[in-house]
């Protein structure tokens, strides 16, 4: 297992994304070998609001998941939000825990409470800035708010499909060698 400095874990996370990460606060998610999963977001990037506050890294679960969608996913769940209702809940539900966790972000973070106008606006839309809350934007979106800790059942049924969540070569150990 890997014991990484902060400069460290920011260099394989900018290597992850391909860009660098100007609004990360915090790794939310560790794979088995301590690289970074899923990042922590401040809801601000470069003075404009950036909604997306769990932010999925790992190439190895960005590949999988894409299959997924790939497969149809989205449109499979965008049915199940609107035909059970109990699901239906959970999401939104998901939705209003990802809102709650941006307020505290505002509340609590200095640099932030200058952005009010943003503030406002961001609380108004749920992960990833989905304003309709029955549509699914991306898999990897609520895959991130479930592996953060988010109660998200579309990141959770993600999960138990995909089974595996963790690469087999430690992919992101050459991130530090470059």
């Amino acid at each position: 297992m890997e014991f990484l400095s902060d400069k460290a874990l920011r260099k394989i996370v900018n290597k992850q994304l391909e860009v660098e990460a100007t609004n990360f606060w915090k790794v939310a998610y560790f794979c088995i070998y301590n690289f970074p999963v899923v990042i922590e977001s401040l809801p601000i990037k470069n003075g404009k609001p950036f909604p997306t506050i769990h932010y999925l890294t790992c190439p190895y679960l960005l590949k999988e998941i894409s299959r997924l969608e790939e497969k149809g996913f989205i449109k499979y769940f965008e049915q199940k939000i609107e035909n059970d209702e109990k699901f239906r809940e959970k999401v939104f539900e998901a939705h209003i825990e990802v809102i709650e966790k941006r307020r505290k972000f505002f509340e609590t973070v200095q640099e932030l409470k200058r952005y009010e106008l943003w503030k406002e606006k961001l609380l108004n839309v749920g992960t990833g800035g989905i304003r309709d809350w029955t549509k699914v934007k991306c898999l990897h979106l609520h895959t991130a708010d479930y592996l953060s800790g988010i109660k998200n059942p579309i990141g959770e049924e993600v999960v138990k499909l995909i089974k595996k969540t963790t690469c087999n070569d430690r992919y992101c150990k050459k991130f530090l060698e470059e």
